[in-house]
């Protein structure tokens, strides 16, 4: 699982203007549309061809748990491509993103600075920049431990440094240990 990934598709999902199929043959349905048939639907899946058509023609109504969650997760991050490149080019060029987060942070510091850890409760705006890199670092695969560095870098250059008024010798800042986080465009 993906914290910081998931969080930003959560965000993006905000911008959707329909909601996505929620029963199991609509969804099929969608999939079998966008994949372009009911192998590809299976393959991807991890089912038969046969248990695809059986959702799609509404013999099957109920999926397994495992199925249920995997089925919806390929149809989330299919849903409305264009409103999701929209509301993310809004972000990485004009919008930004803001960040609720509540999570342990501290930072490396010259000796005689106070760089303990704490946990500490945030809502910040993020530059546009901050969110370009995040949701191109996403779009490329990249690692939560990557992604996690990206936002390390935005709260370090918002909230310890605030936008290079204070704390210039500051070198890195720890994220770890997070409990809450969301984002919001």
């Amino acid at each position: 699982m993906s914290l910081i990934g998931d969080g930003l598709d959560k965000a993006v999902r905000k911008a959707f203007t329909r909601p996505a199929p929620k029963s199991a043959g609509p969804q099929m349905r969608y999939l079998v549309k966008k994949l372009g048939g009911t192998k590809a639907v299976g393959m991807m899946l991890g089912v038969s061809q046969r248990t695809v058509e059986r959702y799609v023609k509404d013999q099957i109504k109920k999926p397994r748990p495992a199925l249920a969650a995997r089925l919806d997760r390929q149809v989330q991050k299919r849903w409305q491509p264009q409103i999701r490149a929209k509301a993310k080019a809004k972000a990485a060029s004009s919008g930004g993103i803001i960040i609720d987060v509540r999570a342990r942070m501290g930072y490396t510091a010259p000796i005689g600075s106070t760089d303990q850890d704490r946990i500490r409760h945030l809502t910040l705006a993020l530059p546009p920049i901050y969110a370009a890199r995040l949701f191109d670092a996403q779009d490329q695969g990249a690692s939560d431990a990557r992604l996690q560095e990206i936002a390390a870098e935005a709260l370090k250059e918002v909230y310890f440094q605030d936008g290079g008024r204070r704390a210039g010798s500051l070198d890195e800042v720890r994220f770890t240990d997070i409990e809450h986080l969301e984002f919001d465009l």
